[in-house]
């Protein structure tokens, strides 16, 4: 298929675009998209896309409206295209005129799902959104701040329970093989399930003896599968299938005495929770709010409210373990590397978590965040995100205007980061979180910690050195000062006596916690960081493609987050008056 160009001569005998121009406001996304379509994304920018022979494909910059339009709409490829076909100001908008103009009528929905095949296999998969956020920066709306934050994406797979887990990832592994592997792994099934069928086997699942049963033997068919592939050399489809069916025999099964297997009673760390859809898992927006799916995560510049980054992780993934990436404009090099700041110190979570502020061993819990607002799930404003995306002004507040500063809640207040920030030479507006105990004893900022001496000294003036461990984290062990101390109902009530962790970047976190405490440092940070919380509503707030992904897999999920947040943009910039002209792009609001 060859690239198709849009036909760029205005009809003066259009009724329709001629009553679209009057009636329209020229900040609305339709008169925006008709008057700078053809500057933001036109049609030979997508040429890498098509061939050289063949029949012409619709005119991209005519998709890349429609998918804009569908996006901040919430519509599926169905209801898209048919929106394009008799939704005047969409036609308008797509520069299409009216119907006897010779312009594009309609097209079939495959024509989008086209297009989003061709942008993935691309190089620059994301150029919609980088046309937007250049736009921006040449308008003067991107400036030295950024605030990020995440939100929850439901994902677009049932969550499995371990029968059904097992019984996909088998049949998965006897599809991906070929006739005479097939044959020989289902010469090792014991079960008598030929797991043809994606229906749960037919037993009395009010028997606890059958239900044991069904799981012991569908486990032993797995592993025996696993051990009839093992040392063999295999295609990289069967490699993938042997390799989910080991993951979820692993993950949820445990082996008793007699050899039988019966379901762990834990949930484990990086639990798969379906084979459709392998990257996607359980996550956690507080302690009392669960999801299945990904993280969307955001940096907005928040004078204008333009989103400069965006990314996707699974569900359990830490904030905080791709801030770095959230920042990348930011950073003097952005060589920063998985290495040197992709890693957990010690004391912090698996992928990237804010570092724990308890210090005494037997007490694990962290408080949770109470300052995450509740319209991150709100389904945003009353207003139509199509006529209008946020507040049509910015602050004009120019103290620190060239000083880079990032603003985050408590997930963001890692040692890593609050140290990635510093080396940058970028003021942290990153909340670190105030250290916790149990049941009300004395917390970690009740001890004096010396780190220039290696010395703790606890509230009743016991002093002890520091052991450091090879990583540079280290404890103070006050061990039997603890027996005798009038203090110890108040301190602890482990039997070994109070001991004090402290992690590698324990200087770090001390500065960024001292910072806080400045009246004018939280004055900043709850002007700013808040603002974040209404572009995630106007990213979520429709239902379909916005809090629920519209499609599987971590990649797609990604550059579908990805292009949303870049009609999000678009949408803001004919809010703010964004024009084209001779020498760039010009705001009236800049």
């Amino acid at each position: 298929m060859t690239l198709g160009v849009a036909d760029r001569q205005g009809n003066l005998l259009d009724d329709m675009s001629g009553y679209c121009e009057k009636a329209l406001a020229p900040d609305s996304i339709y008169a925006f998209l008709h008057r700078e379509r053809d500057r933001l994304f036109p049609d030979g920018d997508f040429a890498d896309l098509y061939e050289d022979t063949g029949r012409c494909s619709v005119p991209p910059s005519v998709v890349a409206s429609v998918m804009v339009l569908q996006r901040l709409a919430g519509l599926s490829d169905r209801e898209a295209t048919e929106r394009y076909s008799f939704d005047a100001r969409w036609r308008y908008a797509c520069g299409v005129g009216s119907y006897d103009t010779g312009g594009w009528a309609g097209f079939s929905h495959t024509v989008l799902v086209e297009m989003r095949m061709r942008l993935r296999g691309s190089k620059r998969p994301d150029r919609v959104f980088e046309a937007a956020l250049d736009a921006a920066k040449a308008a003067g709306l991107v400036g030295r701040k950024r605030v990020v934050d995440s939100t929850p994406l439901l994902d677009a797979v049932a969550t499995m329970d371990t029968i059904t887990l097992i019984r996909s990832a088998i049949r998965g592994l006897l599809r991906a093989a070929d006739d005479e592997l097939r044959t020989e792994l289902q010469a090792v099934l014991s079960s008598g399930d030929d797991y043809a069928s994606h229906a749960k086997p037919p037993v009395d699942w009010d028997d606890k003896q059958a239900r044991a049963e069904l799981v012991d033997s569908r486990a032993k068919d797995g592993f025996a599968l696993v051990l009839e592939l093992s040392g063999r050399e295999l295609s990289e489809a069967v490699l993938q299938a042997a390799v989910l069916l080991a993951t979820v025999l692993g993950q949820d099964l445990e082996e008793s005495e007699d050899g039988r297997f019966a379901i762990a009673r834990r949930v484990a760390k990086d639990r798969v929770i379906s084979t459709v859809d392998p990257e996607t898992r359980h996550g956690h927006k507080s302690s009392a709010h669960g999801f299945d799916g990904y993280k969307g995560h955001v940096a907005i510049d928040p004078d204008s409210e333009i989103i400069t980054a965006t990314t996707v992780t699974p569900g359990n993934a830490g904030d905080a373990s791709v801030a770095a990436d959230l920042i990348a404009d930011l950073l003097g090099d952005d060589e920063h590397g998985e290495a040197e700041h992709g890693e957990a110190e010690h004391g912090e979570a698996e992928h990237g978590e804010a570092e724990p502020c308890g210090d005494e061993r037997e007490t694990g819990d962290i408080a949770e965040n109470a300052e995450r607002d509740s319209t991150d799930a709100a389904e945003g404003p009353s207003a139509d995100l199509l006529g209008e995306a946020g507040d049509d002004e910015v602050d004009d507040d120019d103290a620190g205007e060239n000083t880079a500063t990032v603003y985050g809640d408590n997930a963001y207040g890692s040692g890593a980061f609050q140290q990635l920030l510093e080396e940058q030479g970028i003021e942290s507006r990153a909340k670190t979180q105030d250290p916790v105990a149990k049941s009300g004893l004395f917390t970690k900022d009740r001890f004096s910690i010396d780190l220039e001496h290696d010395r703790v000294t606890c509230p009743a003036g016991v002093t002890v050195e520091i052991r450091r461990h090879a990583d540079g984290s280290g404890t103070a062990a006050f061990a039997d000062h603890c027996a005798s101390c009038p203090l110890r109902e108040q301190c602890t009530t482990a039997a070994g006596g109070r001991t004090v962790s402290i992690g590698v970047n324990e200087d770090v976190l001390s500065r960024a916690r001292a910072r806080q405490k400045d009246p004018g440092w939280m004055q900043d940070y709850r002007g700013t960081r808040p603002k974040v919380e209404r572009k995630i509503a106007h990213l979520v707030r429709r239902k379909h493609g916005g809090r629920r992904a519209r499609v599987r897999g971590r990649e797609r999920v990604g550059q579908d987050f990805t292009f949303l947040a870049a009609a999000v943009n678009l949408a803001r910039l004919a809010t703010l008056g964004t024009r084209s002209n001779a020498t760039g792009w010009s705001c009236r609001m800049a």
